[in-house]
């Protein structure tokens, strides 16, 4: 039987470009050489797009701040990908999850991993996220959203009127509708790159403004005292949902730092909760992976008040890290499906 041509493409011109260096490498060095022909895909943070023409079986795991070396341009990357049986664009944030390479891959009629072009869009953004979830009555803290505009910001209210505001206004509007601590967000992030938390007004406008630099849409939630769980979620039609998982921060929050820096950073799993508390984060996971129409995978992310008890929907990741330290394939590793199986289910998904 002749092995399959799967191209897998790591890199790419978002925040996130670093943590997919080493996402990236980690598949490539965790799929199966006897049914894999693999091609190693490599785009630059400029968006140029090369062959990692290292011996596949020499390609290391890469380390956060480190790149591939041996590179040879691909000089028509869209005839290059058309020889692929299959697509795996191990490609964060930006021009990975946001429904551009996606629709690249429709355009050419190459198969791949993960969601199509609908549900990557609708994911990627939080605050359009946050809307659909919304018409399914999933709960969400409360948030705010609004545009920077230049030297004015445009605050937008539940029934999307627009009002053009100074930062000081629209500073003084949000608190009218949220408590501090808040957290500021670049609605189109992920790894937490562009996220402060405000205690007060002064730290607020920092935050929206260190938030600007990111994107032009920008969402502040209501910061609560919460335990962060994450549910990996896997399937097309058949929709499985892992074991959850709690994250314990070494820092205030998830922050990127304290994420891929600090090594104080753990991870539980599975996590102490009630069988009544796993069962409803596992049916609100994979009712938010419907209804945001995601396919493949995704990882679903939960905090539980830890006065409450209340479960909120965070947000969800449709192309999880697939690093050592990742959730995504931990959880399904304690689920009963380890790294290598995982890898033939996601691609045998996108075949079929």
């Amino acid at each position: 039987m002749s092995k399959i041509k799967i191209g897998v493409i790591f890199g790419g011109m978002s925040t996130e470009h670093d943590v997919s260096v080493v996402s990236g490498t980690s598949v490539i060095q965790n799929l199966n050489r006897e049914k894999y022909d693999i091609y190693a895909i490599y785009i630059s943070k400029e968006g140029n797009w090369f062959n990692y023409i290292k011996p596949i079986d020499e390609i290391e795991i890469l380390n956060i701040g480190e790149e591939p070396q041996e590179l040879e341009e691909i000089k028509n990357p869209l005839e290059y990908l058309k020889q692929m049986n299959v697509i795996f664009p191990v490609l964060h944030g930006l021009y990975g999850e946001d429904g551009t390479i996606q629709g690249m891959l429709e355009l050419i009629k190459v198969p791949y991993v993960g969601c199509k072009v609908l549900g990557s869009c609708n994911c990627m953004d939080k605050i359009y996220t946050k809307i659909i979830l919304d018409k399914a009555k999933i709960n969400q803290v409360k948030y705010v959203y609004i545009r920077n505009n230049k030297e004015n910001y445009i605050y937008i209210d539940e029934q999307f009127n627009e009002s053009t505001l100074s930062l000081n206004d629209v500073c003084n509007k949000i608190n009218e509708k949220l408590e501090f601590p808040v957290f500021v967000k670049p609605s189109n992030s992920g790894s937490s790159v562009g996220v402060k938390k405000a205690s007060n007004l002064q730290e607020l406008e920092e935050a929206i403004k260190f938030a600007s630099l990111y994107d032009i849409k920008i969402l502040i939630e209501q910061g609560i005292d919460a335990r962060e769980l994450e549910c990996a979620i896997l399937g097309n039609e058949n929709v499985q949902a892992s074991c959850i998982g709690e994250i314990l921060p070494a820092e205030e929050f998830y922050s990127y730092e304290a994420k891929y820096k600090n090594d104080n950073s753990r991870v539980v799993i599975p996590a102490s909760i009630t069988d009544e508390e796993e069962r409803k984060i596992k049916q609100l996971a994979i009712k938010a992976f419907k209804s945001l129409d995601a396919k493949g995978l995704s990882r679903v992310d939960f905090f539980i008040d830890r006065k409450t008890g209340e479960i909120y929907l965070n947000e969800i990741n449709t192309m999880p890290g697939f690093t050592k330290i990742s959730m995504y394939p931990k959880l399904w590793e304690k689920s009963g499906i380890n790294y290598n199986e995982l890898l033939d289910e996601l691609i045998n998904m996108a075949i079929n």
